[in-house]
This record gives structure tokens, C-alpha cells and sequence, in this order.
């Protein structure tokens, strides 16, 4: 039976745009960066895809004392591996419906060290984007929120590249244009997704070639997790100076329908 595409699309941003954050709170987590400090390996995770040539697709990692490297595609011999059965199986896993059949097929087991850190990681990344409501403090509002923005711009940018319908019809008909996240005073959380004649790219932090042609930004991080977490009224947030859409209010809904987009896809 073939997979369907909806299977495919929430696959995509997983592999691509949702384990990639596991970077980010390998070293913005000191907890977690400790546990990497000595680590020396290559860690893949992978799920099984008979409608590809390989049989299977995936991303890994390269970890070497505390730096990581992300690569959005196969490597023929990780020291370690996490498996699933099928494209289903990975997404029911990353969405939490973690039953014995989705859990992951485990090798590398001889490092064993990294390997219970790197799942301890896997499952701090699933308690920051399976969140439904803000944390208390700032400094865990600031690594959810970093986290949201950087998965939703790579999705985006990930769903174009699988000429999802709608999408890659906003990508091909756009000039040169940089739609960003931000909360102010605080660049270090930003993200942005730049699009042109059905391409797009998207970056970390601020896009500094010239000013984003819109900008979805937030007074703090609580009012940017409250529209993020759908626990606050959009328009309210709007009046209130909570939510601020620096360029034309039309392509401030449109990014939004997307955001949503890859939000529903993503749980």
C-alpha cells in the first residue's frame, strides 16, 4: 500500500525540521551539554521506505566533543541507530503515540553513554514541541520558542522543496521575499524563511542583507507562546501590542495558514 502523502509531509518535517532542534538543546541545555562533552560519534536516525531506491530515509548527526553537525540524509555505517519500521511509525513516535511497535529497532549499543544521552535529548526536543502550555520561566519560554520558530520555518522551507500544493504555489509566484519570527529584544531566538520563484531557504537568527519584507513579531516570549501554543486570541494579541506584524496584514494570515500548517502536521 502506498504511503500516504500526508505521511510523507509530516516525515519530512521530522527528519529535516524537528531533529535538527536536538543540536540546539544538545548545547543551549547545560545539562544536556555536559553529556556531550566527551562524545566522538555518529548518530543516525532512519526509518524503513520502500518507495525510495535506498529502502530507507533519514538524517545524522556528527558528534565530536560537544559539536554537532547536521546532515539531512544517509550515512552507510553510524556507530549508532535508531530505526523505525516504516515512515508511520516514525511519525506516530515523534508525535507521541509511542506504543511497542513504533518504538525504534536500537544498534550501537557498545556507546551506550551517548546513546542514553542522545534519547534523553530526543525526549526533552518532544516535551518542548509537545508543550500546551507556556513554562514559568524565561529562560525555558526562550528555548520553546526558539525551538517553535526554527521548526516552522524549516517546515515550511521543507514542504516547498516536496512541492506541497499550496506552498510551492506561494513560492513560485513571490520576488525575492524574507518573512521572519521575532520576539524584541531578543535576536537570538529569531528565524526567517526567504522565498523566490518557487526556492526558499531558511536561516537562524536575524536575516541581515536587508530588512525582512514582513515580520511576525512579539512584544515577549509568553505573548509569542501564547499564539504559538493557541492559547491566546490572535487579534487580541494584535490590539493589545502583544503581536506585532511589522508589513501588510494579508501576509501576515497567509504565513500564519501556514504556520497552522505545519503545526497540524508536526502533532
Amino acid at each position: 500500500m502506498a504511503i500516504a502523502q500526508e505521511e510523507l509531509y509530516s516525515n519530512k518535517i521530522f527528519l529535516n525540521a524537528a531533529l535538527p532542534l536536538v543540536k540546539v538543546l544538545a548545547t543551549d541545555v547545560p545539562s544536556l551539554k555536559k553529556k556531550f562533552e566527551h562524545a566522538h560519534a555518529v548518530i543516525q536516525v532512519s526509518c524503513l521506505n520502500p518507495e525510495v531506491p535506498e529502502g530507507k530515509v533519514g538524517m545524522h548527526f556528527i558528534v565530536n566533543s560537544g559539536e554537532w553537525i547536521v546532515n539531512p540524509c544517509l550515512t552507510p555505517d553510524p556507530h549508532i541507530e535508531l530505526q523505525f519500521k516504516s515512515v508511520e511509525k516514525l511519525n506516530a513516535f515523534f508525535k507521541g503515540n509511542i506504543t511497542l511497535d513504533a518504538i525504534p529497532k536500537i544498534h550501537g549499543i557498545k556507546h551506550a553513554g551517548t546513546l542514553a544521552a542522545f534519547v534523553m535529548t530526543l525526549l526533552k526536543m518532544a516535551n518542548v514541541l509537545g508543550a500546551t502550555t507556556a513554562p514559568e520561566s524565561e529562560d525555558d519560554q526562550r528555548l520553546m520558542v526558539k525551538c517553535m520558530f526554527y521548526l516552522l520555518t524549516s517546515g515550511i522551507s521543507q514542504l516547498n522543496k516536496m512541492g506541497h500544493p499550496e506552498i510551492h504555489d506561494w513560492t513560485m509566484k513571490s520576488p525575492d521575499r524574507v518573512y521572519a519570527l521575532a520576539v524584541n529584544d531578543h535576536p537570538e531566538v529569531s528565524a526567517y524563511i526567504r522565498i523566490k520563484a518557487g526556492k526558499s531557504r531558511a536561516g537562524r537568527g536575524e536575516y541581515k542583507r536587508a530588512m525582512p519584507f514582513f515580520t511576525l513579531r512579539f512584544d515577549s516570549f509568553e505573548s509569542a507562546l501564547g499564539i504559538l501554543l493557541g492559547t491566546a486570541d490572535m487579534l487580541e494579541s494584535v490590539k493589545s501590542g502583544k503581536l506585532i506584524m511589522d508589513g501588510g496584514p494579508e501576509f501576515g494570515a497567509q504565513l500564519g495558514n501556514f504556520l497552522l500548517l505545519i503545526g497540524d502536521l508536526a502533532k
